[in-house]
């Protein structure tokens, strides 16, 4: 039987604990352990879950080291089959782990999988960061079946069919121990966001299926770490992407987005502008600087991970879902 562990990454956020791990640990099946990574908080999270999870396993880091940073540190101290990363703001009923686990073990070839991911402020409604399985289009942009850039789409099980796909969010991450070990986990540097569409990347690369199984489902809250539109948030998300782009993409991939990104991200910028969100044009200008003076380590990265793939990403929409939002499609249909 394989092993599997929850793990949970937790950084100031002791009002999130209260309110949702209950229900992890509840729906927890037997012989499966719930670990709680704490990425070096300064609120009472270690004492409230020493004191009021007594079942729960705490690791404690000495300080915030990310999303990724904090995962990574946090999986090399952790012996398991499969990996449950999981959000600290995600409610879980009972019965949603099995199919997930289940997945893993029939298809050898599959890397992640996860649940549908679901609002948990309205239960209607699919969640922001997930929905059911994300893809990015030619030009980097992510976007999901329920949710089309600012769009999220009314659940009506439109799309409830297990698939392979781009990538599965990060908030409920089901993924194989080995292989995110042998593929250096998450980029550390990428601190937090876009790390685990980076990370599906290279799994495709190295010949293993992403994919969604939305007969298991889970309830998000979303935006526990950075609000949407923050300026950090647009920081993060413009620089990783970049970063992303320039490690893993195709070389005629590679070329478009040279051309175009550039372009784009400067209307972006402007856009912010226009609306009087000086902090977030900044903000995008930060992001190309950073990426610049990254230019010699992601070098290398590339060199690395193009060489040892074993196969190209597929499920990459060849087209612009910008492109395609500003001329009406705002839901994702039959799109792929």
């Amino acid at each position: 039987m394989s092993i599997v562990k929850i793990v949970i990454l937790n950084w100031n956020g002791v009002a999130h604990l209260r309110r949702f791990l209950p229900s992890v640990v509840a729906a927890a099946p037997a012989g499966v352990e719930v670990v709680v990574a704490d990425n070096g908080s300064t609120d009472d999270s270690v004492e409230v879950l020493r004191s009021e999870f007594p079942s729960v396993t705490v690791l404690r880091m000495d300080r915030n080291y990310g999303f990724a940073g904090g995962y990574n540190r946090a999986l090399q101290r952790i012996e398991a089959d499969y990996y449950v990363l999981l959000n600290s703001d995600v409610e879980t009923p009972r019965g949603w782990l099995a199919p997930l686990v289940e997945a893993l073990d029939r298809n050898p070839d599959v890397g992640v999988v996860s649940p549908k991911l679901i609002s948990s402020e309205d239960r209607r409604m699919f969640e922001y960061a997930g929905a059911s399985g994300g893809y990015v289009d030619w030009l980097g942009y992510p976007f999901c079946r329920g949710r089309i850039l600012r769009t999220v789409e009314e659940d009506r099980g439109q799309y409830d069919d297990a698939r392979d796909l781009f990538w599965v969010s990060g908030a409920a991450f089901c993924c194989r121990a080995e292989l995110f070990h042998r593929l250096g986990g998450f980029d550390d540097d990428f601190f937090a966001h876009m790390e685990e569409i980076d990370l599906c990347w290279r799994m495709q690369l190295a010949g293993y299926r992403v994919r969604v199984v939305p007969e298991s489902r889970v309830y998000h809250l979303g935006g526990g770490t950075l609000q949407t539109d923050s300026p950090s948030k647009v920081f993060y998300n413009h620089r990783n992407n970049l970063a992303m782009l320039y490690k893993c993409s195709s070389p005629g991939q590679r070329i478009l987005v040279a051309v175009a990104r550039p372009v784009l991200d400067l209307l972006a910028a402007l856009s912010y502008l226009v609306q009087g969100r000086a902090d977030n044009f900044r903000a995008v200008f930060r992001a190309w600087r950073d990426f610049l003076r990254w230019h010699g380590a992601l070098a290398e990265k590339r060199r690395a991970i193009r060489s040892s793939r074993k196969a190209e990403a597929r499920h990459i929409y060849r087209g612009s879902i910008v492109v395609r939002y500003m001329l009406g499609g705002r839901t994702f249909g039959k799109l792929m």
